[in-house]
């Protein structure tokens, strides 16, 4: 039987402290989509860990970690993290494992990638720099390579220099990129990456009829789907449920439970329409407070109070069987704290988040205010010793979304957390 975890709001919810918390007596770790883009922390036994395209699950000893066949995979950035995780004294032999119908991101997409976000000015998207929208988007217009590929010299070398000529022409001298200097690096990858390859499909299957243990994580967040998200203001893959299906080839009747990650405020990395930010001392306090800087670019996170207008609208395209509601403790310090409650667009309410970015541009926000409890919850692993009005918050959330939140984190390490069992 699989879990899933599944970012609830715009990615940064906190989702590799309950991966790496839940993959205890998990025989098998997989990523279905995104690529090296995503950027997951984990803090285990007193050390700081950050993992881009790796699993979370290579912290915990015996755990098999799949790169699934909806990731887009960067080589190079796998093997340096590969190495660095090695170097804290992790054993990574025989417990990782790449698809080979992963799609390639080669280093001509990270070279194509900043100039797309050139040449989009003000408009521009506000993307990672990866490479990650560039190879989704070779690999829907069917030009792109797999990871199976790699290991047929002229096929590779040949789909290289062709996607190279095709960008040449666009961009021109703007484009510094020599496609040998690649072809040579990859031929230097080749024999180190095959052991790493493998065919997912009977892999999956033969784990589903083996009643294997499995824990599923998602990257990004649902605000950032290609279909359901802020579009175009998101990431270039389908990073709610549907995404893990086709992504990893997973039995959806073999799936025991939907974790959507909410984080106790909103925060967003990036450009791109955002209701509730806090563009006042609000905003400063859970930006210094939450210490909200990217994993991956290292970029100030925009702050601002929940949206449960967003959660409902995520809970509604993810059905989350639980949520687990990360970084409580943030808000110790609050007089008041607000929840943002409905939308209003000239003067009506919108029944759910709106696809159209002019309304969502232009929205009245209705709050409701809550009393703060000013005091610590650091630490604290029983529901009932939480303050009552962080209780209260936690209900408040709970009846207005309608899904148990069944985890709450207090804090940055893997013991700080409640878990309520009812």
């Amino acid at each position: 039987m699989a879990t899933i975890i599944l970012g609830a709001q715009w990615g940064d919810e906190g989702k590799g402290k309950i991966v790496d918390v839940l993959t205890d007596g998990i025989q098998l770790c997989c990523r279905a989509q995104g690529g090296h883009n995503a950027g997951h922390t984990i803090v285990k036994n007193g050390k700081t860990f950050d993992v881009h395209i790796l699993p979370s699950g290579v912290l915990t000893e015996g755990c098999v970690n799949l790169i699934g066949s909806g990731c887009v995979f960067y080589v190079p950035g796998f093997f340096k993290e590969m190495e660095t995780v090695e170097a804290h004294g992790v054993d990574l032999k025989d417990r990782v494992l790449v698809s080979d119908r992963c799609h390639v991101d080669l280093d001509l997409h990270g070279k194509v990638d900043g100039l797309e976000e050139v040449e989009l000015g003000k408009s521009n998207i506000g993307t990672t720099g990866k490479g990650i929208g560039p190879t989704y988007s070779t690999k829907a217009a069917r030009s792109g390579i797999r990871v199976s590929e790699i290991f047929d010299k002229k096929v590779f070398d040949d789909k290289l220099r062709h996607l190279a000529n095709g960008y040449k022409k666009r961009y021109g001298d703007l484009l510094q990129y020599d496609p040998e200097e690649e072809i040579a690096r990859f031929d230097g990858y080749r024999e180190r990456l095959a052991p790493f390859v493998v065919d997912q499909v009977p892999l999956i299957e033969s784990a589903v009829n083996g009643n294997v243990k499995m824990l599923v994580e998602g990257a990004n967040a649902l605000m950032l789907d290609i279909d359901n998200g802020t579009y175009p203001f998101v990431t270039s893959s389908n990073t709610g449920l549907g995404g893990i299906f086709t992504g990893l080839h997973l039995n959806p009747r073999k799936v025991k439970e939907t974790i959507g990650v909410v984080k106790a405020y909103t925060t967003r990395v990036g450009s791109g329409p955002f209701p509730t930010e806090q563009l006042n001392q609000v905003g400063e306090k859970l930006q210094t407070i939450g210490r909200e800087f990217g994993v991956t670019t290292g970029r100030k996170r925009r702050c601002g109070w929940l949206d449960l207008v967003l959660v409902k609208y995520s809970n509604a395209i993810n059905w989350y069987d639980a949520i687990n509601l990360t970084k409580l403790d943030i808000l110790d310090d609050f007089d008041e704290i607000k929840v943002a409650v409905e939308y209003l667009y000239k003067g009506e309410k919108l029944a759910s988040f709106p696809a159209d970015l002019t309304k969502l541009e232009n929205l009245e926000i209705k709050y409701e205010t809550l009393p703060g409890w000013k005091s610590n919850t650091v630490g604290m692993q029983k529901y009932e010793d939480l303050p009552e009005n962080a209780r209260k918050y936690i209900e408040y959330i709970e009846k207005f979304v309608g899904v148990q939140i069944k985890y709450i984190g207090t804090g940055p390490g893997r013991e700080n957390m409640i878990v309520r069992e009812r």
